[in-house]
Order: C-alpha cells, then sequence, then structure tokens
C-alpha cells in the first residue's frame, strides 16, 4: 500500500492515478482544504484494485495512526502542502505550521511504524534568485520567501531522519508543472487560481477577458519571464521511478524536475492562442517583486540516476490542459 497525502490536489491526484493504473494499491490521506471530493469520486471509479482515502489533516496525530495501524503501508508519496508564495509572505505561520510541523507528524508516524521511505514533493523556490543558468541540484538554496524555506527546512529534516533512523527519502524540486491527464479524467482545480498557462486559457471562457502580462522589459529574447514548463503525467512518472529507486535500496537524494529548456510568457501566449483559436486580448503590466527573468532546470541528474525522460511538449500541456479546462467549465456552467 502507497500511501499519498494530499492525493485530492492537483498531483498528487495525477500521482494517484499513475500508481492506480500500475496497479498498486493506494490510501489518499487528504484534508480537501485545497483539494476536491469529486477527485476522490473520480480515483476511486478507475480502480480496480484496493484504494481507500482517509480525509485527515497531517497536524492530527490521531488520525495519522489510525491511518498507518490500519494501513499495512509500505512507503508514502507526500504533496500535502499550502503552496501558494503570495499568501506565504502575508501569513507564514500557517505555512510554517501546516508544511513543516505536518510533515515532521507524518515522519513521526512513519518511524513509529516503521514506514521508511517516502518521496517529497519539493520545489524550485528552495533555490530563490538564480545565480545560473540552467540550475542544477549543486544550485545554493537561498529561499527568498516562507514557502520555498518552509520546504527547503523540510528536506533538512528529512536528511536528520535519514541519518538518526534510517528513514530514506527522495526530494523532488519542480520547476512549471503544467497540463492534465490525457484523458482528461483529471486536471489543474486550484480556487483561486494562480498559475499562467490556466488562467491564460480560463480568459478565453469569461467573454474575452483582458489577460494581464507582468514585466515586457526583461533581458530575455522576447522581453517576458522564461520559465521551465514540465508536463504533469512526465512528472508524475518521476515519482514513479523514484519509489523504484527506493525499493532498490537508494540512499536519500534530491532531484531537480524541468525540461532544460524555457519558454517565454509571450510564447506560452502564442500556444495557447494556436491551441484554442482564440485572440487572447493581453494588458501589460509592470514587473511584479522577485519574479526572475529565467529559470530554467538542469534535469541531467533525474536522467542519469531515475532513468527518468520527460517526453511531452509544452504544446501537449496546452492541449491536455484546454480540454480539461473546457470539462470544467462544462461542470460549473452546466
Amino acid at each position: 500500500m502507497i500511501l499519498v497525502t494530499g492525493g485530492a490536489g492537483y498531483i498528487g491526484s495525477h500521482c494517484a492515478l499513475a500508481l492506480i493504473e500500475q496497479g498498486f494499491d493506494v490510501t489518499v490521506f487528504d484534508n480537501l482544504s485545497t483539494g476536491h471530493l469529486k477527485t476522490i469520486e473520480t480515483l476511486k471509479n478507475i480502480s480496480q484494485n484496493n484504494f481507500e482515502f482517509v480525509n485527515g489533516d497531517l497536524l492530527n496525530s490521531e488520525e495519522l495512526d489510525k491511518t498507518f495501524d490500519s494501513g499495512n503501508i509500505d512507503a508514502v508519496i507526500h504533496f500535502a502542502a499550502f503552496s501558494q508564495v503570495g499568501e506565504s509572505v502575508k501569513d507564514p505561520a500557517k505555512y510554517y505550521r501546516n508544511n513543516i510541523c505536518g510533515t515532521l507528524n507524518l515522519l513521526d508516524a512513519m518511524r513509529k511504524y516503521n514506514v521508511d521511505k517516502i518521496v517529497f514533493s519539493s520545489t524550485a523556490a528552495t533555490y530563490g534568485e538564480p545565480v545560473r543558468i540552467p540550475i542544477d541540484e549543486t544550485h545554493p538554496q537561498n529561499p527568498i520567501n516562507p514557502y520555498g524555506f518552509s520546504k527547503l527546512a523540510i528536506e533538512k529534516i528529512m536528511d536528520d531522519y535519514d541519518r538518526a533512523y534510517n528513514i530514506k527519502s527522495v526530494r523532488l524540486r519542480y520547476f512549471n508543472v503544467a497540463g492534465a491527464d490525457a484523458k482528461s479524467r483529471l486536471g489543474e482545480w486550484h480556487d483561486p487560481e494562480t498559475h499562467l498557462i490556466p488562467n491564460i486559457l480560463k480568459s478565453t471562457f469569461a467573454n474575452s477577458k483582458t489577460f494581464r502580462m507582468f514585466g515586457t522589459d526583461y533581458d530575455t529574447k522576447d522581453g517576458t519571464c522564461v520559465r521551465d514548463y514540465i508536463n504533469i503525467e512526465d512528472l508524475v512518472q518521476a515519482h514513479l521511478l523514484s519509489l523504484e529507486y527506493l525499493n532498490n535500496g537508494g540512499k536519500t537524494d534530491f532531484f531537480n524536475l524541468g525540461t532544460k529548456s524555457g519558454n517565454t510568457v509571450r510564447e506560452v501566449f502564442a500556444l495557447c492562442e494556436k491551441v484554442t483559436g482564440k485572440d487572447i486580448s493581453v494588458e501589460t503590466k509592470p514587473r511584479r517583486e522577485g519574479d526572475p527573468a529565467l529559470l530554467v532546470a538542469d534535469n541531467t541528474k533525474a536522467k542519469e540516476i531515475l532513468n527518468w525522460h520527460p517526453e511531452k511538449t509544452l504544446e501537449d500541456s496546452i492541449k491536455s490542459a484546454y480540454q480539461w479546462e473546457k470539462n470544467l467549465q462544462e461542470q460549473i456552467n452546466g
């Protein structure tokens, strides 16, 4: 049995789906603060295996105890966290308490019930402002917001839990995740939505709403920020490979998940217009504080050690995201 915390959310649900389709028994543990019960119902309907859902909170040790005591859990894939950078600046206590204390409770439950393998959803935000591009795993980790600090603190805690208690971990540092399940069963469903691609796509449904583009004077080929967009299905494959790596005796380690190439915001807009067949009205705005010009991953280590090879293009991600968004709008608007 694999325990997936945060499995009702965007990335966690896609990972739970991939595990189910690979024949794993899965327990999703989620408090539904940002995830959706409909997502759980979708996973339950797809699963032909042993699938369980626990409506639980990592800050509640008793709920964790019950889950571990009855679940016959072999390993954990840990997604449950608050993840909005802006909110973390306004309310750091919420992020430190939920992300760090919740993970400590989870690790202590693993220790108590002799579960010694965890794959952790970390972030490129642990690097902070880039000092070189592309960013490899030896890049300094100097987060510039509480969200990034919370994830870095967890990485350090996991090092200590390995040394003291032999709990092995793989930390996966994501760059910009995009797209949806290719069969449109799951997709990105945040409220509020803060990510670029779904917001562009949403704007095409909202009476031709004008989209705001922040910063057109960066030192890039067209003046807009460059980001590394990794497809959600490629991303979750890295989690399955990380689980296999740990099951085969792999040591605690960390890997960047990105494509080693970047796209500007203008290029993303152009691809969204191509996929949707719609002209998207854009209003340019000044830069937002804290937005680096370039964020691109060096993914060599994940390729060499995990044998991970991302295959999908940004256009593939936008196509699947658009199909999902169309379905979601139909659900919302009847």
